[in-house]
């Protein structure tokens, strides 16, 4: 089920590219096309990648919505949450859980007006049952008055939940 989510979340991509004309940046560390919108995403990134969960806090709107779309009783990190104090929770709670050994942000596209897409790829670890949990995944971002009003992320929840489950 979570294989077909990510590949469902990449085709829905690849059709709002073609739909509404998106473009693309293949290198999160090379040189950039400029648009706004990447960078508030990429802030957010480097922040999160230095640990600053602050500095990533600071890009949020005060009514941010944050998904990590699956249903929480199969790991709790998992469903919507409202909000500034809901995301600090949520990235307290991320901490508990899972160790990550790597986060790649890996393509960018930027849809008109206010949405970047962000493909990539953890490699993380459960840290309750020491079970590696590595996924592709599609984040999705809404950006308003340069800040993050909202996030989406679509991942491989299957393989999630069976390190969760130590299977």
């Amino acid at each position: 089920m979570g294989l077909r989510l990510v590949a469902g979340a990449i085709g829905l991509v690849a059709f709002i590219g073609l739909a509404v004309g998106v473009a693309a940046q293949e290198e999160p560390t090379g040189a950039k096309m400029d648009n706004p919108n990447i960078e508030v995403v990429e802030a957010a990134y480097a922040a999160f990648g230095k640990g600053d969960i602050a500095g990533v806090i600071a890009l949020l709107t005060p009514d941010v919505f944050w998904e990590s779309v699956g249903n929480p009783a199969d790991f709790p990190a998992l469903g919507p949450k409202r909000g500034i104090a809901a995301v600090e929770e949520q990235f307290k709670t991320l901490g508990s859980l899972l160790s990550f050994q790597s986060f790649a942000p890996q393509q960018f596209f930027a849809a008109v007006p206010d949405t970047v897409f962000v493909l990539g790829h953890y490699d993380r670890t459960v840290i309750k049952t020491g079970k590696k949990a590595d996924s592709d995944f599609v984040h999705v971002f809404v950006i308003r008055n340069g800040k993050i009003a909202s996030y989406r992320e679509f991942q491989d929840t299957a393989t999630l939940v069976d390190a969760w489950r130590g299977e």
